[in-house]
């Protein structure tokens, strides 16, 4: 059988991890600096006599600082649109100037910042609109350039007829969208003729499926004037077997990110179409408390992460850091960080070890495996080895919780069922990893507990993993 990702490119996901990160810290820069420059513009031109005192301007400041990011992703600010017009995004800044004045107006009251008035945070919040939506512009404009060129690409197999063809022309043709077509699965003869010479054509549901084996797919999109329940039933199966979006489109929001669900009315077998925001506040919150803690975690650990590396350095010859490629989101290739725990020439010694592999599935693990360095064993038993993780987090490849991100000879040797696992961002720990005597478990109770993780995800679950670990580390269980 082939698999979803038997061609696994060379794509890599944190291109616009990476544009959001730059975006982030420019932002985060202005809004640093604005503000003694709203106290100076205050004093100057509104309150000359204003006295702020250094205690509450260094604790605003420090409100600021810490809670930008929360603050920019709540009101949308932080949102990359690929179809946005300048009109739209200059009312949504509008609308985030206000909901960031009405948070600092309230932490002003709650800390009883009395030195601080409330020109001073209209003052604050109206140049920061201005800047930040100014720089905002420019960057979206930037970006537009960039992708234009087929870069930060997101991939798409188009389910159409004749009345998708407006859909499609826009699609092609507005390239600084970034969206590439894969792939259309169409009978009419209209799209066939017009657009089989540069995209594939796919002709029946069947080879749907084998579309979304072979390809990166990012999302389906259904075109279609009219809406088939059935078909639609069939084909959001396969993607939800896989991880993949499905996305009705519509003339009301043409290319706004949704999520698309199908809820049954009174227990009937009629359906419910529904089109609902795909990043709800709970995986905002998640994101941020992947960056903010990761962040603050390479800080605080860096003098841990220091020592590591030279008692590796004197324990045995080659890197601090392993870096080994993984597979990402679905299907995107990443550098994992590790601190080095085996002999330089472990994947050379891989080959000779396989026969002696204890575990069942496609994963290789083996007791007393004598690649590991004795620096490696402690570090691997305490689960110090995965800190450097916390870098995979700061650029947008990993998350703090979610499924261990697996080689890419584990995924090719995968049932289609287990391939949903690679539908959200790898974690540094998951479920499998809190459980009592882990390796012991099961391949196929292993894939069970992530796509248990990932159907029935929330903030709670998250906490309690994340302290999980933190016990499990403690106890030093790993090995």
């Amino acid at each position: 059988m082939t698999h979803i990702y038997s061609k696994i490119k060379d794509y890599k996901l944190n291109n616009k991890g990476r544009a959001k990160g730059f975006i982030d810290l420019v932002e985060l820069i202005l809004a640093s600096i604005n503000f003694p420059i709203a106290i100076w513009l205050t004093k100057r031109f509104f309150i000359p006599e204003m006295e702020v005192k250094t205690f509450e301007a260094i604790f605003f400041f420090a409100f600021i600082l810490m809670s930008w990011f929360v603050l920019s992703r709540i009101t949308a600010m932080a949102k990359i649109p690929r179809t946005q017009r300048n009109l739209t995004l200059a009312f949504q800044f509008t609308r985030s100037a206000f909901i960031i004045f009405v948070g600092l107006l309230i932490v002003k009251v709650l800390f009883r910042l009395t030195s601080l008035p409330v020109l001073l945070i209209v003052v604050y919040v109206t140049t920061l609109f201005i800047l930040t939506l100014v720089f905002r512009l420019l960057a979206f404009k930037a970006l537009k350039a960039y992708r234009s060129y087929g870069r930060s690409s997101h991939h798409v197999l188009i389910m159409a007829d004749a009345f998708s063809d407006g859909v499609i022309e826009n699609l092609l043709n507005q390239k600084e969208w970034g969206f590439k077509i894969v792939s259309i699965l169409t009978d009419s003869k209209l799209i066939k003729a017009k657009y089989g010479s540069q995209i594939k054509i796919i002709s029946s549901q069947e080879k749907l499926k084998k579309a979304i084996d072979n390809s990166i797919i990012d999302e389906v999109m259904y075109c279609k004037r009219d809406v088939d329940i059935e078909l639609i039933k069939n084909v959001v199966a396969v993607c939800n077997e896989v991880g993949v979006i499905f996305r009705l489109q519509s003339s009301v929001s043409p290319l706004d990110p949704t999520e698309f669900q199908l809820k049954t009315l009174n227990k009937t077998k009629d359906l419910s179409i529904v089109d609902v925001p795909s990043n709800s506040l709970s995986l905002i919150l998640k994101t941020m408390g992947d960056i903010y803690f990761s962040i603050l975690a390479v800080i605080l650990l860096f003098p841990v992460f220091l020592f590591i590396g030279i008692v590796i350095k004197v324990g045995s010859k080659g890197p601090v850091f392993f870096k080994q490629e993984r597979i990402g989101l679905r299907g995107r290739k990443f550098k994992l960080f590790k601190f080095r725990t085996m002999v330089v020439d472990a994947e050379e010694q891989l080959k000779k070890l396989k026969e002696r592999n204890e575990a069942d599935g496609p994963v290789f693990k083996i007791k007393d495996d004598p690649r590991i360095t004795r620096v490696g064993i402690f570090l691997r038993k305490t689960g110090l080895d995965e800190l450097p993780q916390f870098l995979n987090v700061v650029r947008g490849e990993m998350s703090l919780i979610g499924p261990r991100p697996p080689l890419e000879d584990e995924v090719k040797q995968y049932e289609r069922w287990q391939l949903r696992r690679l539908s959200v961002k790898p974690g540094i720990t998951c479920t499998w990893q809190i459980v009592p005597d882990r390796h012991d478990v099961s391949f196929e109770q292993w894939m069970e507990l992530d796509l248990s993780y990932i159907d029935n995800w929330n903030l709670r679950k998250d906490f309690e993993l994340f302290f999980k670990t933190v016990k499990t580390f403690f106890m030093a269980g790993g090995h």
